[in-house]
């Protein structure tokens, strides 16, 4: 294996490739998990009551069910697109071909001049900056960003794989979304199968608790973020901001990732800002900060409430370790499966320490110098003494 590691990558980046439709269906039926049993909670009582074979009912709610839940998400992802994306387009392409960006420039040089015209050095100093900022996002724009688009559009939506793993992939959801009870059912029969009773019983009950994580976090963040978005292009609109669809698209995407997200967005929507008025960059930075406080101190909690129970330094620490190795990927799924190690470490070490007839509580290790071997007593020396 070390030897053939070139090899080996290759050889699951191919079975990915192939499995990918997989992929795609399972992460569409995850998501599309509580809108069936919404719907299957609503149309199970009615039919059972109205169809007299109960199996021809419980068959009946599972197919309204499944069609509607995906009917409701495509119709919502292609009102999204439709609504979202040419203006999206429309705005970069105007940014990048006009003389806008130039004329930007030049208005917030002349605001600067005139400013800290009192300053010569501190002048200086800030048009270095700015002008620096301006090229490297001028460089972005035309070299980065466009192309990129232009790669996605075409790679994505141009290309016969990507319509055949996305249409394979809402087949496999239908499947996996009419038959879920009974897949569930021939997984617990095959670990119960394979592994001792209290085996089993350990890993369905981690098995349920990383559902309830990443159910719970995932789908709560695509809602806040769906809300934060929305929010962010009436407040924009009301306030008369520039780009106010392609800024909150942008602000909204990011907001899914925890921590960084406000930041990460914020920054390069509100330099697009500054190039049209330095004045409303100031606006939009503070209604930026009141959304982002809203989103963090009620909205968020509100929705998500306590769904890892993670604390703010391993949330911190997941999304830059999770976040390097899988990139924008891994910055989402950083919080829910770090809360899952997070959980399953705790869980052994606590049961290895009372195999020990140990302690498992924290406390009683805070000011602990060692334990004695013979009886087990919890030393403090500072205390002793």
């Amino acid at each position: 294996s070390l030897f053939k590691v070139g090899a080996l990558v290759h050889f699951f980046q191919t079975l990915l490739g192939i499995l990918m439709p997989f992929v795609y269906g399972l992460a569409m039926a995850y998501l599309l998990t509580p809108v069936f049993n919404w719907l299957h909670a609503r149309f199970a009582p009615a039919l059972q009551k109205h169809v007299k074979n109960p199996r021809r009912a419980a068959r009946a709610a599972k197919f309204l069910s499944t069609t509607l839940s995906v009917l409701l998400a495509l119709l919502l992802v292609a009102a999204l697109l439709w609504m979202v994306l040419p203006q999206v387009i429309s705005s970069i392409v105007g940014l990048v071909e006009s003389n806008l960006l130039t004329n930007s420039i030049q208005n917030v040089t002349g605001w600067i001049e005139d400013t800290l015209q009192n300053n010569p050095q501190f002048e200086a100093a800030a048009q270095r900056v700015y002008a620096e900022a301006v090229a490297a996002l001028t460089a972005w724009v035309k070299t980065d960003m466009l192309p990129q688009l232009t790669n996605l559009m075409s790679g994505l939506l141009g290309t016969l794989t990507f319509f055949k793993n996305v249409f394979i992939g809402i087949i496999i959801a239908i499947y996996v979304l009419n038959s879920k009870q009974l897949f569930a059912a021939q997984a617990k029969k095959l670990l119960y199968g394979c592994l001792s009773t209290r085996r089993a019983n350990i890993v369905l009950d981690n098995a349920r608790f990383t559902h309830r994580v990443f159910g719970g976090f995932i789908n709560g963040k695509l809602l806040d973020s769906l809300i934060i978005g929305i929010l962010c292009f009436v407040g924009m609109t009301a306030l008369r901001m520039p780009y106010a669809m392609l800024i909150s698209v942008v602000v909204g995407v990011t907001n899914i990732i925890p921590f960084f997200g406000p930041f990460i967005g914020a920054i390069p929507t509100g330099f697009l800002v500054l190039l049209v008025s330095p004045g409303k960059c100031i606006y939009f930075l503070i209604f930026i900060l009141l959304l982002q406080q809203f989103d963090g101190n009620i909205l968020g909690p509100k929705i998500l409430g306590d769904s890892t129970g993670l604390p703010s330094f391993w949330v911190l620490f997941s999304i830059l370790l999770f976040g390097g190795l899988f990139g924008f990927v891994g910055m989402i799924i950083a919080v829910p499966l770090f809360a899952v190690i997070y959980r399953l470490t705790a869980t052994y070490v606590s049961s290895a320490l009372k195999k020990k007839n140990l302690s498992a509580r924290t406390e009683d290790y805070l000011s602990l110098d060692y334990i004695d071997e013979e009886n087990k007593h919890y030393v403090d020396r500072e205390r002793e003494e």
